[in-house]
């Protein structure tokens, strides 16, 4: 099963703020392997595919660093079509000498990474879903030791080419600052499940079934504040909806929840309770 396209509700795409475009561009050019889109004096936009944007960065006026202890982008999560895909670009990122983490987390294999302002990035791949556990609607996952030697037992270091087409934005991991409201937000205002959680400090939610579209933790600190608006970090995100019904219906239990919901140049805006910004786009 596809887990991210319609009738789905899906990470689209996000959008982040650096410090320096040029860096940035290079940085997600050669070491991710993204094509470059579309790009302005202080903006780009990246694609697997050279059709459809997974990542924007922008350089805002007066730019700051990341600030820490705050919430926003824990990480971002590209999703690989298949494991060999992973073992390649392990053994590109070791060509390279970037230094990475690793974690298998039964549902999927992942790496982790950070961009040069230090906005978290996950690289992974599925495991079939038939062998995901499910206990009482509750997906299994947990943080074990990356089996390297089986997965670049399949690699071929030659045949890295950049990230496969068919890599999509599996998911996205925020710091916020409480999880009651958040759940609230986020499961009855945007109609998500909760799938799994991680004692009192993190939820994973989803639709369709899948081990996580969101991943919501107050790892930062309970109460933690929102980074200044032109702090690096999180800009926003797409969610991407299959329909205008869809769509509408969402409104209305955001607002029913006394969520901020607003338009801009024909785009629905609503910004959870940590202040992470959110577009919603319904399929045409």
């Amino acid at each position: 099963m596809n887990f991210h396209r319609e009738p789905i509700t899906f990470v689209g795409q996000v959008n982040l703020k650096i410090q320096n475009l040029e860096r940035s561009i290079a940085f997600y050019k050669e070491v991710i392997g993204f094509k470059v889109l579309e790009q302005t004096s202080r903006s780009a936009k990246f694609s697997a595919d050279g059709k459809i944007a997974l990542l924007s960065v922008e350089q805002p006026e007066h730019v700051v660093p990341k600030q820490g202890r705050t919430t926003g982008l824990y990480h971002f999560a590209l999703l690989l079509p298949k494991r060999t895909d992973l073992a390649n670009i392990v053994q590109h990122f070791a060509k390279i000498g970037l230094q990475f983490g690793s974690s298998d987390h039964l549902v999927s294999e992942a790496l982790y990474l950070s961009d040069p302002d230090g906005n978290g990035i996950e690289i992974y791949v599925d495991r079939d879903p038939s062998e995901w556990n499910w206990k009482n609607k509750v997906v299994e996952m947990t943080v074990e030791p990356l089996n390297f030697p089986d997965l670049l037992s399949i690699g071929n270091e030659q045949s890295w080419k950049g990230l496969p087409i068919e890599t999509t934005m599996g998911h996205i991991h925020l710091h916020v600052s409480e999880l009651s409201k958040t759940e609230e937000f986020y499961i009855k205002g945007l109609g998500f499940e909760v799938v799994n959680q991680f004692g009192s400090q993190a939820l994973f939610i989803s639709d369709g079934k899948y081990h996580h579209h969101i991943g919501l933790n107050t790892w930062n600190g309970v109460g933690a504040s929102a980074p200044p608006p032109n702090s690096v970090g999180l800009e926003s995100f797409i969610l991407m909806l299959s329909s205008e019904e869809k769509k509408n219906k969402i409104i209305a239990q955001l607002k029913g929840i006394g969520a901020s919901v607003t338009e801009k140049s024909g785009s629905i805006i609503t910004t959870d309770p940590s202040g992470n910004r959110i577009h919603l786009i319904a399929k045409e």
